[in-house]
């Protein structure tokens, strides 16, 4: 009975921090917008809607809506957002490195649209910001601050002009690659071609610091990384990455670029991608997509090419054989505590990349799991001024920063006339 008595205590206190932190949590996020950097829910809303945003209700549960072949349920929606305390969201605006040229520009266009049409249509609960002040005054209004971030340098045609009109049009971050190199700067998860940034590369960066638009260094190599931070004026963030030491894909960011980072004064926003966070789920999804072309690779390999069935068996059979690996939110709250570590605790925040990814870690499965993420740091022994700035006061700043350095350099620098000198890549 003794012991019983203690496992029905323990467990209340358990209740009651749990219902402390929870309260923290409200505190914090009633004075700070909570901001995510990347959530890609504009190109689904595009790839299911054809454009028609009326046909996909956001104020319902979207995770209860057909699911298009080989794709996954919508993440995002206006009540999850709510419950999740959302105060801030830069919507990725993304468009497949497969698209080429005008055809780059126009898609990002129509995806800027989407996203303005998104937030005309629900003005209860979006509205469009520009700045750092527009966040906060727009989390104080009770709405949730719309933003847009430009994922592929692919998207300016390699055109100044066209940057300048995307900065025009909203775009206040650009991911200068994507999983493909361009013209002037290596992707991470593509074979190096400029060894970093080739001086048109470089005149990105510098008008980029002229706007005020913030250089997003994901997808980026590594020494693309140290060449953009070697040049730029302003801080630069990472919105979506977590840390390489915890897990070595080549999308996360190296303990040398980390330090960088803290002396450059930006912010990486840590993935929640399950094959970013944890080793494990990175080597399964690498073995899982050998087997597949195994099986299926054309048009001459493949142990079973023009049989689908017996594929689809053979892989089925392969899954049983090895579990996929279990990721969860303290994984996610591992690569924060690292990166905190070692750039420090100005220098951290979140960007899931929800609804760019199949599933998310287990208790982060969705826009409404952010709170718990913030209850596991303050379990961990984060302050609710930690846990403020991880939550949106850390990118507010690189925004602020970055608005302040575009003023000044608008005052000495015109606009650059550079032009791409070498060929583009195929």
């Amino acid at each position: 009975m003794a012991t019983l008595a203690l496992l029905v205590a323990a467990a209340g206190v358990g209740a009651a921090a749990d219902d402390d932190f929870a309260a923290r949590v409200d505190r914090v996020l009633a004075k700070t917008p909570l901001i995510d950097a990347h959530n890609d829910l504009p190109w689904e809303l595009r790839d299911r809607s054809k454009g028609a945003l009326a046909s996909i209700d956001l104020r319902s549960d979207t995770a209860k809506l057909p699911v298009p072949e080989g794709g996954a349920p919508l993440m995002t929606d206006i009540p999850r957002l709510r419950a999740g305390r959302m105060g801030g969201q830069f919507w990725s605006v993304w468009v497949p490195t497969e698209l080429k040229g005008n055809d780059a520009v126009q898609a990002t266009l129509e995806q800027i649209d989407l996203v303005k049409r998104m937030a005309a249509m629900y003005p209860a609960d979006f509205q469009m910001a520009y700045t750092a002040d527009d966040v906060r005054r727009i989390h104080r209004s009770g709405k949730i601050a719309s933003l847009v971030g430009l994922e592929g340098g692919h998207s300016i045609n390699d055109s100044l002009a066209t940057l300048r009109s995307m900065y025009d049009l909203g775009a206040r971050y650009m991911t200068l690659t994507h999983t493909r190199n361009t013209g002037w700067v290596d992707a991470a998860t593509d074979t190096p071609t400029h060894h970093g940034l080739t001086p048109f590369g470089l005149e990105v960066v510098r008008e980029m610091n002229r706007l005020g638009m913030l250089v997003d260094l994901s997808h980026v190599s590594p020494e693309a990384m140290q060449a953009v931070l070697a040049v730029t004026e302003a801080p630069v963030i990472f919105s979506h990455s977590s840390a390489r030491a915890i897990n070595s894909h080549p999308r996360n960011v190296a303990d040398d670029v980390l330090r960088l980072v803290a002396k450059n004064g930006g912010v990486v926003m840590v993935n929640f991608y399950p094959a970013y966070v944890s080793e494990a789920a990175n080597q399964w999804e690498a073995d899982y997509a050998a087997e597949h072309t195994r099986y299926n690779s054309p048009p001459y390999a493949g142990l079973y090419i023009g049989q689908p069935d017996k594929a689809k068996a053979a892989l089925e059979a392969w899954e049983k054989a090895h579990p996929k690996p279990i990721v969860t939110l303290a994984e996610v709250a591992d690569h924060i505590e690292h990166i905190r570590k070692v750039a420090g605790i100005d220098h951290v925040g979140i960007g899931s990349d929800f609804d760019g990814i199949p599933t998310g870690p287990q208790g982060l499965e969705a826009v409404d799991r952010y709170p718990a993420l913030l209850a596991e740091m303050m379990r961990r022994g984060w302050s609710d001024a930690d846990v403020a700035k991880l939550a949106g006061l850390n990118v507010l700043r690189v925004m602020e920063q970055a608005e302040q350095v575009a003023a000044r350099l608008q005052a000495v620098r015109p606009p650059s006339e550079a032009l791409l000198q070498a060929e583009p890549l195929p």
